[in-house]
């Protein structure tokens, strides 16, 4: 099952590691690889690391540099500064183009490949974890995402676990196209925003494509009960279930602050009560298919 938003801040990763915290026996995969957050939360004692090489960044020789500046002028990115003195190719600003090496009359540039980006197994309080850490300014998160996922599905069939929970991205990017596709179960995380209703259509619309049980779960409801009716019309007009809603507790954050979830720290608070009973609507009432 992977957890996904249209737009960040929606509460995706709060409500994922509370169903974490309430499942029997799961595999977290944590495909949100750009910002990361599960393993901050579960600390992990981590059993496995693997290097993820992405894209490649341009760098240069400083024994054939001659500081001319050619390569600056026409570096569309501005990731490269010159001086009479020194020549610098920011690692972040670097698009990868490779347009300076072709322009570099001394042939001082070339490409190397990024080798930054992490990809970690290990146990943590409620079973197993797999997370992905991409690097500043790296590319093909998709990439590192199906490398989490495999990890995480190899994972489960060695561990005999049903279940994978996902944390996947916001948005509608290769990212979120990784961490959904084979999944069986997609749960989509909205607020009563605009914003976030607007991209909440755009997800529905992307998740027409695929043959997923789509859940639906309003976050901090009650903060705007008219948003949150035209969020519920939306599940109703597009025939998608709506699994619960969720109120705004100050619990929450409190919990996060002490690495603990909502059903840990306050179990019988507003929204652990909540998230409880979506919980049991998704694995209880649909059960979920096996690996």
């Amino acid at each position: 099952m992977a957890v996904i938003s249209g737009k960040g801040g929606t509460g995706k990763s709060n409500l994922v590691a509370s169903l974490v915290s309430m499942a029997p026996s799961v595999i977290l995969a944590d495909c949100d690889v750009d910002a990361a957050n599960q393993h901050i939360l579960f600390q992990p004692r981590v059993s496995a690391e693997e290097t993820f090489t992405g894209s490649e960044n341009a760098v240069i020789d400083e024994k054939k540099c001659t500081h001319c500046g050619i390569c600056a002028n026409h570096c569309r990115f501005g990731a490269i500064q010159c001086t009479p003195e020194q020549t610098k190719i920011s690692d972040i600003f670097c698009d990868g183009c490779a347009f300076c090496v072709t322009v570099c009359p001394e042939d001082a540039i070339s490409m190397q490949k990024h080798n930054k980006s992490r990809l970690y197994t290990g146990d943590f309080r409620y079973g197993e974890m797999v997370y992905g850490i991409l690097a500043p300014g790296e590319e093909n998160s998709g990439k590192l995402v199906n490398m989490v996922k495999a990890n995480a599905r190899n994972l489960a069939r060695k561990k005999q676990i049903q279940n994978i929970i996902i944390d996947g991205p916001p948005g509608l990017g290769c990212p979120v196209i990784s961490s959904i596709s084979g999944t069986t179960d997609v749960v989509v995380v909205c607020e009563p925003s605009l914003t976030a209703i607007h991209d909440l259509e755009r997800v529905l619309s992307l998740l027409e494509k695929y043959k997923f049980r789509v859940w639906i779960v309003i976050n901090k409801f009650d903060l705007n009960l008219a948003l949150a009716r035209i969020i519920e019309n939306i599940c109703h007009d597009r025939q998608v279930t709506l699994a619960g809603k969720i109120p705004f507790d100050e619990n929450v954050v409190k919990g996060m602050t002490i690495c603990k979830t909502i059903t840990e720290y306050k179990p019988d608070s507003p929204a652990a009560k909540a998230v409880s009973r979506i919980y049991n609507q998704i694995f209880c009432d649909e059960k979920m298919s096996p690996l």
